[in-house]
């Protein structure tokens, strides 16, 4: 789709809550960005993040830095305004993030708790610094083994993370 006929577009970096969008592509943040909307590459009209979720996100992204040189994939938070998206019942006040599980090949692309690419040591790891440095309320993912872990349907390829606003 062409940026001119992009409906999500013009992606001012606040919304009318004050929020704002995470920084789409800052050098040496131990993060990187995914995610689609309404089939397109999201660009950030879904990544509008409550000040809790903001300052979180931030801060885990710098503490898994200092212990692995992988960045962590950071998805779906909220759309701008906080209206229901599409593919999710949450996601409307910009305090749930979807991130994906860690590789063992470092690649920055999905990948199932049930491949064997799927890094479950990492994983725990980096749920444990969003319990540390972050207010969570709830954590689902659908990988064996990881402590304080809720399943939940469709939840196979990335966490998702619920804080306390």
């Amino acid at each position: 789709m062409a940026e001119d006929n992009d409906p999500l577009r013009p992606r001012p970096t606040q919304d009318s809550r004050r929020f704002f969008m995470l920084p789409q592509a800052p050098i040496d943040s131990g993060y990187y960005v995914y995610g689609k909307l309404y089939g397109e590459l999201a660009k950030g009209a879904y990544q509008y993040a409550h000040p809790t979720m903001m300052t979180s996100i931030l801060r885990v992204a710098f503490e898994w830095q200092v212990i692995d040189k992988r960045r962590i994939g950071i998805g779906d938070i909220s759309m701008a305004g906080g209206p229901k998206p599409p593919n999710h019942q949450s996601h409307r006040n910009g305090l749930q993030v979807d991130i994906r599980p860690l590789r063992k090949d470092g690649l920055e692309e999905p990948v199932t708790w049930m491949e064997s690419q799927y890094d479950s040591a990492s994983t725990a790891k980096l749920i444990e610094l969003f319990r540390t440095f972050a207010p969570v309320v709830r954590l689902f993912f659908n990988g064996p083994g990881i402590p304080f872990v809720i399943p939940l349907k469709n939840h196979d390829n990335h966490f998702h993370v619920e804080l306390r606003g």
